[in-house]
């Protein structure tokens, strides 16, 4: 039988294109439920994080917030701060070029991930900050 479970990851980051790796907690989130199969999906709300899959190493940690440096750098005019002076409009248009939400399926309780791959939250916003990310498993349990 199908099943759906919502469940949750907490995560502290530093803000300012903080990569923090969260395939270990998303595997754990599968084997204490005891999912067999299925697929998970992760949800950050908010509008300044996102998710997506990288490879967890220090080059591609400096490659990925340079890289958003050239293509949506602080410091340049953002309609978004001159509504709310927050001074993180480039967080916004970062965050929504990757998205909110990634879909991995897993099977024998195990992610599906390839071999140099893990999952990542990716905080864009101008401060540290805690995010709570949702976790919806949707499978069959063991």
């Amino acid at each position: 039988m199908i099943e759906i479970l919502t469940d949750s990851i907490e995560v502290r980051t530093r803000g300012n294109t903080h990569i923090v790796d969260v395939t270990a907690e998303t595997g754990a989130l599968l084997e204490k439920r005891g999912f067999r199969e299925g697929q998970v999906l992760l949800f950050v709300p908010g509008s300044t994080a996102s998710l997506t899959t990288v490879e967890y190493e220090d080059g591609l940690l400096r490659d990925f917030p340079e890289f958003f440096d050239r293509i949506a750098p602080r410091g340049i005019r953002y309609h978004h701060e001159e509504a709310w002076h927050d001074g993180n409009g480039h967080s916004h248009v970062r965050a929504s070029l990757l998205g909110p939400s990634l879909t991995v399926p897993f099977k024998d309780g195990r992610l599906l991930l390839g071999t140099w791959q893990q999952i990542v939250l990716i905080d864009f916003d101008n401060r540290a900050r805690t995010r709570r990310l949702v976790v919806q498993i949707t499978g069959t349990r063991q």
